[in-house]
């Protein structure tokens, strides 16, 4: 899963079908639950209250109690959503129609009684885009639910069914019904469709997993299909304004596609993968956390509708080519611990600097291998991850914060994984390189990992790391001991120093609010009326100038009131605010109230860039080029 946008920046951002026979009512066949298919079907036409209606038959069961669960988390989004707090109405209906008692045990838990007059369950799902601005502890838009009746449905389905105690490896049917007028976009595998129900969309899973693991877009027609090589994609957009097309962006995915197929080589897990792209209005009611969320052969990303093209399309590439590469992992090399996933009481693996940051490495390195960017645009991101981890815990270790990465403090530090995580592989990578007299780097021990494992195939989580070193170098032991496993900050200059860098200081222009795409302001997501100065990053000249402090609250700039509202005028007109402009900016600090005068001046900060080393070394010149050419 690839970090959210700033909550700000939207001021700036404008084989084999599997034959199911299943019975209803009192004429059902009675047998073992274990022995049967599971049925789950939604009604996408009778949404009510904006609630979708859910049915779950489930076969029938031999014992008194049984469990229902909707999930808790779920694999790649690496925190506890809770999905059951959105289930509103919940039934457990017998053969006769009537009502079972059951109690709910938690938010995502409940215990049915007399199970074995257990029919079926049913339930209304509320959709999570449309409290994202109004709950702290809000669902990351990308793993999400929307319901817009008639118009649109994402349907993350974890969101939507649920699973039974000990069921989960029960193969499931769904049955959709849908709006004649909007299409489904999935790689989920279609079933065999009743012609008498032709606005009953049929899917078929061989497990619960591979339920949740391929989301649903139901949407006007908006889809392209292309090949590359193997691989047949689908790029599926939602565009509410009709603002983009799938048409309008198969250039740019096609093209970064292929190039992430040349850079992977012979790694493949999949013959199909389905891109969902999701973009918002930014309105109150609808999506607010942009990126994405992976599956092994889709990924649903979620974006503003109102970014410029050239801007949405290098977006795209950025994100979408994170959750492609996840097809290595965690999709393909992964622990046991995701393999046998717990929705509910989930043990989460040590190995975010894989899973995530070997997959944010790959994002970048592939442009630059690929020809997509060039070195100066390369060098400039892994400085601005460098940047970017100094506001996380440097000297926390990463296979203990991953192991806890449900919990404080280690969940406060998970974005770090985007960040460190990258750099950890940036550092493996130039040591493999040197080591190997550039034969070998972190793309080459992840297709021998991908080769010694596989999609059903896990390892031991204990034991990755001795297998990487085995396979590799007795010196690598001394690298994870201290930097991975252990706490030690990583000198990254020593790595860049061997292959012929180092960073400079520089002063650049900024603009007055951002710094590129970058804010020097936010918005608390609670309060749209509290726009501070963020804490934890090198300010400009201009807030510096005027004594301003990260954790400022902005409270008035030349008299008018402050708010996510006011401000998009007042970052409009700065673009062309003279050099001699005088202003008055006044913050709370700590609960004082203090005014700010000054001029604006034109707005600089320091910058420290990777740059080569003139003269050199021809050893370090080599392994540059093994390291961003090979």
């Amino acid at each position: 899963m690839t970090n959210s946008f700033s909550v700000f920046k939207k001021i700036l951002l404008f084989g084999a079908a599997i034959l199911v026979l299943h019975g209803c009512g009192s004429s059902k066949s009675v047998v073992q639950a274990e022995q049967a298919n599971i049925v789950a079907k939604l009604d996408l036409v009778q949404v009510v209250d904006d609630k979708v209606k859910v049915v779950v038959d489930p076969g029938a069961f031999a014992n008194s109690d049984i469990l229902f669960f909707i999930p808790k988390t779920v694999p790649g989004t690496y925190s506890s959503d809770n999905y059951g707090k959105y289930i509103e109405g919940f039934k457990a209906i017998d053969y006769k129609g009537g009502e079972l008692p059951f109690e709910k045990l938690d938010d995502n838990t409940w215990k049915i009684g007399n199970a074995k007059e257990l029919d079926k369950v049913s339930y209304w799902v509320n959709d999570t885009y449309d409290t994202e601005n109004e709950v702290a502890d809000k669902v990351f838009s990308p793993s999400g639910t929307n319901i817009l009746k008639g118009n649109n449905f994402m349907l993350n389905l974890h969101g939507f069914v649920g699973y039974f105690e000990g069921l989960k490896e029960r193969p499931y049917t769904l049955e959709i019904t849908a709006p004649d007028s909007l299409e489904p976009s999935t790689s989920l595998q279609r079933g065999i469709q009743d012609i008498k129900s032709p606005q009953t969309d049929v899917f078929v899973a061989s497990r619960y997993f591979e339920v949740i693991d391929n989301p649903i877009l139901y949407a006007r027609p908006s889809t392209e299909n292309f090949q590359v090589n193997d691989i047949s994609v689908t790029l599926s957009v939602y565009s509410p304004n009709g603002h983009y097309t799938a048409t309008s962006l198969k250039g740019s995915m096609e093209k970064m596609m292929r190039a992430q197929k040349e850079f992977l080589g012979p790694i493949n897990s999949t013959k199909h993968y389905t891109i969902l792209l999701y973009l918002s209005t930014l309105e109150d009611t609808d999506a607010s956390g942009f990126g994405a969320l992976e599956h092994h052969t889709s990924t649903v990303v979620v974006m503003p509708e109102q970014m410029p093209k050239e801007r949405l399309e290098q977006a795209m590439v950025d994100i979408v080519s994170h959750e492609f590469f996840h097809i290595v992992t965690p999709l393909t090399v992964h622990s046991e611990e995701i393999q046998y996933f717990d929705f509910n009481n989930p043990k989460m693996s040590k190995h975010l600097w894989m899973y995530e940051g070997t997959t944010e490495y790959f994002a970048n390195l592939f442009q630059i291998q690929q020809g997509l960017i060039d070195e100066e645009e390369f060098y400039k991101r892994l400085m601005e991850k460098v940047s970017n981890s100094k506001a996380y815990d440097d000297e926390m270790s990463f296979t203990l914060m991953s192991k806890n990465i449900l919990e404080e403090p280690f969940k406060e530090n998970y974005a770090n994984v985007y960040e460190k995580g990258a750099l950890i592989n940036m550092a493996l990578d130039i040591t493999l390189r040197d080591w190997s007299n550039g034969e070998k780097g972190v793309l080459w021990l992840m297709k021998e990992l991908s080769g010694k494992y596989g999609e059903s195939k896990p390892f031991e989580d204990d034991n990755l790391i001795d297998e990487i070193v085995e396979m590799t170098f007795p010196g690598l032991r001394d690298f994870f001991d201290t930097h991975v496993i252990g706490d030690r900050p990583i000198d990254y200059e020593a790595y860049w120093e061997k292959v012929g860098l180092k960073p400079t200081e520089v002063e650049e222009s900024t603009g007055y609010f951002f710094n590129g795409e970058i804010p020097f302001i936010d918005v608390d997501p609670a309060n749209d009326n509290t726009i501070f100065i963020r804490k934890g990053i090198a300010l400009n000249s201009f807030f510096n100038d005027l004594g301003a402090k990260g954790g400022d609250v902005i409270k008035r700039i030349d008299g008018t009131a402050i708010s996510l509202e006011s401000i998009r005028p007042i970052i409009g007109l700065s673009l062309g605010w003279p050099a001699d402009r005088e202003i008055k900016m006044l913050v709370e600090r700590e609960g004082e109230e203090i005014q700010l005068e000054g001029k604006v001046g034109n707005p600089t900060m320091k910058v420290t860039k990777l740059v080569p080393i003139p003269g050199a070394s021809e050893k370090q010149l080599q392994l540059r080029e093994a390291w961003l050419k090979n």
